[in-house]
């Protein structure tokens, strides 16, 4: 197993990767021998992955941030970057590498107080590891201040720094940070390849797997999570559901609550997990006794953990929100394609009952008006619209068609 094999359906992006990594290897060998570098090399300082939701753009960043950290004893034989079984390799997979550094959106933006001290970070020498690696996560997320601070350290970067930025396309970047950036666009995977991953590699049932890499038109992650946990797929079979409920205004508003809310739990458990564990490491790391109180002066830092894991709580349940959106949208897609007689396979083969149902009770115009109001309802919670409000003028739109 090698690093790249998380990375599904990708193999043009994996090769260019893997050369990257060869060559990277000879650059920090020459500098270390103080030998003159090679002219030429595939490898570069700052590289932008991009690519539609669920292609892999992260995991192919950190696929390659494990490559070019690869400590296998095989690579002095000639062996490739990116063994997978390595300490370097098995870090920075895992996360915890000391000198690979995530950088991910915990609210809505990823501020410039977020970004102060990777970028500080980024102008230093790699502690353990071959190369100081920032990942950032959320390119997309940026605002401008922390964008300004990343183009700068982008523009004048340390000799053994790589910045990987992932987004989901170049318009999403700023036009002076993606002038600097090495771009690399990945495709949505074959409904055949994740299905096949999720056999391979979690153990699911053909079947299972096949119904989960359908449902989700090739989002991998998204794939694993409907292939593995009931609880997704009750989620999901009560989404499908919501369509044949909205008969009148009092359904609408109903089920515009119930949506909010599942999406509200699912923020609610991830913090449970999460704030609990992360708030008694930080008060054991300021000196406070267990169940003690803190020392004077810290209440600050504390305030500045409970505030960031207010906007992680706000984006998890807009996260959640938007996966519930992304299978209403899919489900009337399939409306469509049954109202229009497309030959196009069925990705909710599941609902097909209610499928045909709307599709023979309705026209394909008012098909589109939902999918439209569906996608209104996604631009109104990226604007921070308050989201029962978004939902609710979503369903009652659903409802007139």
């Amino acid at each position: 197993m090698t690093v790249w094999d998380d990375l599904v359906g990708q193999e043009k992006v994996s090769a260019v990767l893997g050369a990257a990594a060869r060559d990277a290897d000879a650059l920090v060998t020459a500098a270390a021998a103080d030998e003159p570098l090679p002219e030429a090399s595939a490898m570069t300082h700052a590289w932008l992955f991009t690519g539609p939701p669920g292609a892999g753009r992260n995991q192919a960043a950190r696929a390659f941030a494990a490559a070019l950290q690869c400590v296998s004893p095989d690579r002095a034989l000639g062996g490739v970057p990116g063994c997978g079984f390595c300490d370097g390799c098995h870090t920075a997979l895992l996360g915890t590498h000391a000198d690979v550094n995530p950088v991910a959106a915990v609210g809505a933006e990823i501020l410039v107080k977020d970004m102060r001290d990777t970028v500080r970070k980024s102008f230093t020498a790699p502690a353990n590891g071959r190369w100081q690696i920032i990942l950032v996560e959320d390119a997309e997320r940026l605002n401008e201040k922390s964008a300004n601070a990343v183009l700068k350290a982008v523009e004048e970067p340390a000799p053994r720094t790589v910045w990987l930025l992932c987004a989901p396309s170049v318009e999403d970047v700023l036009p002076t940070i993606r002038s600097r950036c090495r771009h690399l666009n990945l495709r949505t995977p074959s409904v055949d390849a994740i299905a096949d991953m999720l056999v391979r590699r979690d153990g699911v049932e053909p079947a299972v797997a096949a119904a989960a890499a359908r449902a989700t038109q090739g989002h991998a992650d998204r794939a694993r999570r409907l292939a593995t946990d009931p609880a997704a797929r009750e989620r999901r079979a009560a989404v499908l559901k919501l369509p044949l409920r909205l008969d009148e205004v009092g359904a609408c508003l109903r089920a515009a609550q119930e949506l909010v809310d599942a999406a509200a739990e699912d923020a609610k458990q991830l913090a449970e997990e999460m704030d609990g564990k992360e708030s008694e490491e930080l008060k054991a790391a300021l000196g406070a006794a267990q169940g003690g109180r803190l020392p004077r002066g810290t209440a600050g830092v504390m305030k500045d953990l409970e505030d960031m894991q207010k906007r992680r709580r706000t984006r998890t349940q807009r996260d959640s929100l938007d996966v519930a959106l992304g299978d209403l949208t899919a489900f009337y897609r399939d409306v469509l394609a049954l109202q229009l007689g497309s030959r196009v396979a069925i990705a909710n083969a599941d609902a097909e009952d209610a499928l045909e149902r709307l599709a023979q009770g309705s026209t394909p115009e008012s098909t589109l008006r939902r999918i439209e109001a569906i996608a209104g309802c996604r631009d109104a919670l990226d604007r921070n619209v308050a989201p029962l409000l978004a939902v609710e003028a979503m369903t009652m739109a659903l409802r007139a068609g």
